[in-house]
């Protein structure tokens, strides 16, 4: 039994198709093919079902296939100790970001991190919090940026900023006026959303208090967009809550419509999140120390109260 042969064994189990997971590890079919039969006969099992389409894990090849995970996972982290023996930072590094983050904050510290750290090798994926979880903990993903507290035992959390809410309200609304929101202000049944799936949207219902489908209103209208919302509001739909950072780019008119909330401003925790047995941590701590030292300069808010990205 060899690495190898369980990085063929995981490649297929991922794409159900013997070419698609040669293609993945640039090896020909009959090659991949040949040596996962070798491991079978070796250990007298069947890994997978030849006869379904997709191919398919038998009952035994699933276990086989989590286990594999763990021992390919961990075989990467040897090349880890070195690096981090060496001091040396770069190697590929897979971060995930989640959608109301990736627009506004990946521009303002990108460039600056490539420039500091030109041999590390970012992929960079944007996914919903669902999917990077998942991703952290099938070994995926080497690190994302999320709104946490996240309450996944497996999964650790560093604090990279605090983003205020603020409400984004159009002229001919009933809190237009106001200087100053009170989070009692503010009525669901009159609030754009974004689509479920989205931590904010959560976050959202969560300052509300208590979501509420009102029989009597004439449309409930969600959108996968933040800047969907801002257009929509435009239209008098009704008023939406940004996370601070997408207010920076908005036009000077659109500025109008901003309006902050009373102290303690409600605001979500943005961390970056990691597998507890990660061992990447040398570009781990260069992510944090280039976006905690970019957004000190973006962000003055200090009296904040966190709401949680978690549904209740």
């Amino acid at each position: 039994m060899t690495i190898t042969q369980l990085y063929y064994v995981l490649a297929v189990a991922e794409n159900q198709n013997f070419t698609k997971a040669a293609e993945k590890c640039f090896v020909t079919q009959p090659t991949l093919s040949m040596q996962i039969q070798k491991l079978e006969d070796q250990l007298d099992i069947q890994i997978f079902d030849r006869s379904k389409k997709p191919i398919e894990l038998t009952d035994v090849g699933r276990k086989i296939v989590n286990q594999a995970r763990n021992i390919v996972n961990e075989s990467y982290r040897i090349q880890d100790i070195v690096d981090q023996q060496k001091g040396f930072i770069g190697g590929e590094f897979k971060l995930g970001i989640i959608p109301t983050v990736m627009p506004t904050l990946l521009p303002m510290f990108l460039k600056t991190f490539i420039k500091k750290h030109p041999k590390v090798k970012l992929k960079i994926e944007e996914l919903s919090t669902e999917e990077i979880i998942a991703r952290i903990k099938d070994g995926h993903l080497d690190a994302a940026i999320a709104a946490t507290p996240l309450e996944e035992d497996v999964i650790k959390e560093r604090v990279l900023y605090f983003e205020p809410f603020v409400s984004y309200i159009p002229n001919g609304h009933r809190l237009h006026t106001n200087n100053k929101i009170d989070v009692n202000d503010l009525d669901i049944n009159d609030m754009l959303l974004l689509e479920d799936g989205h931590c904010f949207r959560d976050g959202v219902i969560n300052l509300c208090k208590v979501f509420k489908n009102n029989p009597d209103d004439k449309f409930q209208l969600e959108s996968g967009s933040i800047e969907t919302l801002v257009k929509l509001s435009n239209e008098g739909l009704g008023m939406t809550l940004l996370p601070y950072l997408h207010t920076l780019d908005i036009n000077d008119k659109e500025k109008e419509n901003l309006h902050f909330f009373n102290e303690p401003t409600p605001a979500r925790e943005v961390s970056i999140i990691y597998h507890k047995s990660e061992l990447k941590m040398q570009i781990i701590e260069a992510l944090q120390d280039v976006i905690s030292g970019i957004i000190r300069g973006a962000i003055a808010f200090q009296n904040v109260k966190i709401i949680s990205p978690l549904p209740k």
